[in-house]
């Protein structure tokens, strides 16, 4: 019988007699362990540590209601079905009804006659690095990694027995120092394949120089708490310390642990730069390991400026890892930017889904959209009942389907961007205890998230690519285990569904709720429709009292602390507003033109140049003549007139009105007539030009424009006549005079 953990120190005798009894007892089941070995799970014969613990992070949420003198969401709800005892009994006919009904069926998936899923097929794009020659992918035990014992223990403590392939193949080449490109499936222990090495490298670190030799960078501040428990628990049997940076924290307390200068810091990318520019005592002068986690979600719209940031601040000689389980082609600029002679690790490359991963999907027929929330509530209440995360689309429609669970009498918790941060991670920590059954979330929780036991993953709202669907199914499936992942899908989202049946294959399932259960659910929601527009109500009366007082509050301090406050240096950013306007500007352009939001964001430094390279255009455009300058706003108002045009009527219509001249070139014309008249006129050439006008037929009546060019005439031949009498005498007869006179004198 091969032994489960690993020796440190002599056993006593104690120790052995129970290492017998153990063993006696892992005989029943040793085909069990053997299969828990193989996928790398814990030992059965000890109970291993949480890798991670939310709760300890902020203060209760009781506690922050208490400070704030506001109450939960829960309270609310729960007031309401006091008031009126129907949600319960509404709850209780609609599963007695969903019994007596037809159940929910599940068939293969049969793409309709729009939806050619062979036509799908399309050459998968180029990966930017080779296949990496030499490095292997299957370890027996970390100890053939040659990691130091205080590693083993933890790895022993947390449960960790056998290397998973990313790890295997990860932990020794960043050992060496290489920079790594590594791409996974989800759940495949990506966090452990860069703690352990980074950990192993500061093992040997010159401990009477402090400084900040590891930054960890991830999109999401819950990942950042999840990442930074996973590393303090693999190094809890060392001296490395670590140190959280996030947004919704107290910046004061994460300003004086990084004055302490820990070995590691993760970060969310916005709060390291706020204190790399505005706290003091804080750089990254002795940076040694910069590691991206979640890499391409880090450069995409919202992160892409900051990330070029903080890369420009990091020492070039440093060592820089990237991690996702989705790696696209947004992220090769960054890495020919950042990385250096890079190796790209691919676990897996074959299996792009877990195998125990069962995917459905729910038709949602254009006139049965309005009863989406009906079909969720059927779902929820008869098939996935336990261990369930919801995606929604937006931070509204999460708080409404919260609002709707907890008055039909289901317990579910609700993470988004509109709670704070305190709401957040508590969310996150009932719902990891399984004190509540649902978790209903936007896209915030669909990156790294590591929750053990989640059963089910429903798409209540259809994810935007299909990137977003392979991290969004991945919370659950993870490391060998079970898991359904159901998508409602809408006619609109018929490119999505493609992409769908084309990744799962024949394995994808079609699941219809049954219609009876469907309208007993929306009847339900209609007549709850008044207490949920009472809890929203409730919310913003509370929300503007809260605002009222923290004015006030505000004021307070501004009177008494007046001269503490301006005192204090003013907090700067690393771009201007205006830079961000251009920025916001760019990328709004390049969405509604349709193309991909990565390609198109462009930096801070890039935004700089292009606002001097339109303040030189306009500084150059002063300086020309005034007619060219005319004839650049009359080519401009050209433009914008085929635009209108264009937007209007469409293309192709109108081609004739616009070959027409604009007004400003009409009045230059008519202008340079007129100028030209009068020179004419005092050349004396202006009789030619009055026979020439007697030749033309009169007509009976003339136009204004007409009668004010002979008005402008008469009076030019009057004050020409006036000036030949004042000169009087016959030194010039006449001011014309031929080019014959310079021929001889």
């Amino acid at each position: 019988m091969e032994e489960n953990g690993f020796m440190f120190d002599p056993p006593s005798d104690e120790e052995l007699e129970l290492e017998l009894e153990s063993n006696e007892e892992q005989e029943d089941d040793e085909e069990e362990v053997d299969e828990r070995r193989a996928l790398g799970h814990q030992k059965p014969s000890k109970p291993s540590q949480s890798p991670w613990d939310f709760a300890s992070y902020s203060e209760s949420v009781a506690e922050e209601h208490a400070r704030r003198s506001t109450t939960s969401i829960d309270f609310k709800i729960s007031k309401h079905r006091s008031s009126a005892p129907f949600p319960a009994a509404a709850a209780e006919d609609a599963e007695d009804d969903a019994d007596d009904s037809e159940p929910d069926r599940q068939e293969d998936y049969r793409p309709d006659d729009g939806d050619d899923v062979a036509n799908t097929t399309a050459g998968e794009s180029k990966a930017f690095f080779a296949s990496s020659e030499g490095a292997s992918f299957h370890a027996s035990s970390f100890m053939e990694l040659n990691l130091s014992r205080p590693l083993l223990r933890a790895c022993e403590a947390l449960g960790y027995f056998k290397p998973t392939p990313i790890q295997a193949a990860c932990v020794p080449l960043a050992l060496s120092g290489r920079d790594i490109c590594g791409s996974a499936i989800t759940g495949s222990g990506k966090t452990a394949a860069f703690a352990l090495p980074t950990l192993e490298r500061l093992l040997y670190r010159p401990k009477r120089v402090p400084a900040i030799r590891v930054l960890i960078l991830t999109p999401t501040r819950e990942l950042a708490v999840q990442v930074h428990s996973m590393v303090q628990k693999i190094a809890q049997f060392t001296d490395i310390r670590c140190c959280l940076v996030v947004g919704g924290l107290s910046t004061k307390t994460q300003e004086t642990a990084l004055r302490s200068m820990p070995d590691i810091v993760v970060a969310t990318p916005g709060r390291m730069i706020d204190h790399l520019r505005n706290s003091m005592s804080v750089d990254l002068d002795d940076l040694a390991v910069l590691i991206l986690d979640e890499a391409d979600r880090l450069l995409e719209l919202g992160f892409n400026a900051e990330i070029r940031e903080l890369v420009r601040l990091c020492p070039k000689r440093r060592q820089t890892m990237l991690f996702s389980a989705t790696m696209t082609e947004e992220v090769d600029e960054l890495i020919k930017l950042s990385l250096t002679r890079p190796l790209r690790l691919s676990a897996d490359p074959s299996t792009k889904r877990p195998a125990t991963l069962t995917e459905e999907v729910v038709r949602i027929r254009r006139m049965l959209e309005v009863n989406q929330e009906a079909v969720l509530l059927a779902l929820c209440s008869k098939t996935f009942t336990s261990q369930v995360i919801i995606f929604s689309g937006t931070k509204q429609a999460a708080h409404r389907l919260k609002i709707l669970f907890g008055l039909f009498g289901f317990k579910a918790a609700e993470l988004h961007g509109n709670l704070t941060q305190t709401q957040r991670l508590d969310a996150l920590e009932v719902f990891r205890k399984q004190q509540v059954d649902f978790l209903i979330a936007t896209d915030v929780a669909a990156r790294g998230l590591d929750i053990i036991g989640v059963k089910t993953v429903i798409n209540f709202a259809c994810p935007r690519d299909l990137t977003s669907y392979v991290h969004r199914v991945g919370r659950t499936a993870r490391a060998g285990r079970e898991g359904y992942a159901v998508t409602f899908v809408t006619d609109n989202d018929r490119s999505l569904l493609k992409a769908i049946a084309k990744r799962a294959g024949s394995k994808l399932k079609s699941r219809i709720v049954a219609e009876q259960s469907v309208t007993k659910w929306s009847q339900n929601i209609d007549q709850m429709e008044d207490k949920v527009a009472a809890v929203l109500q409730e919310e913003r009366e509370e929300m503007a009292l809260r605002k009222a007082e923290m004015e006030a509050t505000k004021a307070e301090n501004m009177i008494a602390h007046r001269d503490e406050i301006y005192s204090r240096p003013k907090r700067t950013w690393f771009v201007t507003e205006q830079e961000k306007n251009v920025v916001a500007k760019a990328a709004k352009e390049s969405v509604d033109k349709g193309k991909s939001s990565g390609n198109e964001v462009i930096s801070a430094q890039e935004a700089a140049d292009l606002k001097m390279k339109e303040k030189r255009k306009r500084e150059r455009e002063k300086n020309l003549p005034r007619r060219k300058r005319r004839k650049l706003e009359a080519a401009r108002e050209r433009l914008d007139d085929e635009n209108d045009d264009e937007e209007l009527q469409g293309h192709g219509k109108n081609k004739k009105e616009k070959s027409g001249i604009s007004l400003i070139d009409l009045a230059y014309r008519r202008a340079k007539a007129v100028k030209a008249g009068k020179k004419a006129a005092d050349a004396g050439k202006i009789v030619q030009k009055k026979n020439k006008q007697v030749k033309r037929p009169s007509q009976t009546t003339q136009s204004r424009t007409g009668e004010m060019h002979e008005l402008f005439q008469s009076e030019m031949g009057e004050k020409k006549q006036k000036r030949n009498l004042r000169g009087g005498g016959g030194k010039k007869k006449s001011s014309f005079k031929s080019k014959s006179r310079y021929k001889r004198r």
